[in-house]
């Protein structure tokens, strides 16, 4: 299975999600891996009354295999549906890599 399927399904099968976006952004850095850098957009009414570090804690938890298993880096925007309206539903564009490599 692709790993950013099997992303996709365990955050979908754990938390309730208003929205969820999971782009690979491996070409975007230096190395050989094609399935190690993901940025990961995900909106759940979970998220309310935590801060961003439970939030990204919580998914660090569920993708726990994944980062044992090849995934190197995850960039996380996680919000509740209140603040992704607020956000205009958009996400953060991330920064190139400082490692070299990718397409910049």
């Amino acid at each position: 299975m692709k790993v950013q399927v099997a992303i996709e399904s365990r955050l979908r099968n754990a938390i309730p999600l208003d929205h969820l976006d999971i782009f690979n952004e491996s070409h975007m850095h230096s190395g050989p891996a094609t399935e190690s850098h993901f940025k990961i957009t995900a909106v759940s009414p979970e998220f309310e009354g935590l801060s961003a570090v439970k939030r990204h804690q919580r998914i660090y938890q569920l993708l726990q295999e994944q980062l044992d298993n090849g995934v190197h880096a995850l960039a996380l925007h996680t919000y509740t549906p209140a603040e992704w309206l607020r956000k205009k539903a958009v996400s953060p564009r991330s920064p190139d890599c400082m490692g070299g490599g990718g397409s910049h």
